[in-house]
């Protein structure tokens, strides 16, 4: 099971994606970078997977994040 959530632009080639997966028969949500060049497209090494059952902590620590104006 791969479903993509959406993707943010970060550059001309580089996409933030996320997904919800179950990578070795876990579930989680995968946070990984995808590259459109001429030699390579596709994921990168760079990124982070956060299992189903930590989801909800990483939620509540992404949602103190404050910007000062």
């Amino acid at each position: 099971m791969e479903k993509d959530i959406g993707r943010i632009k970060k550059s001309d080639t580089t996409d933030v994606v996320i997904r919800v997966d179950d990578f070795g028969g876990k579930p989680g949500v995968t946070i990984r970078e995808f590259v459109t060049t001429e030699r390579y497209t596709g994921f990168t090494k760079q990124g982070t997977r956060i299992p189903a059952e930590k989801w909800d902590e990483f939620k509540d620590l992404v949602n103190k994040v404050k910007f000062e104006e």
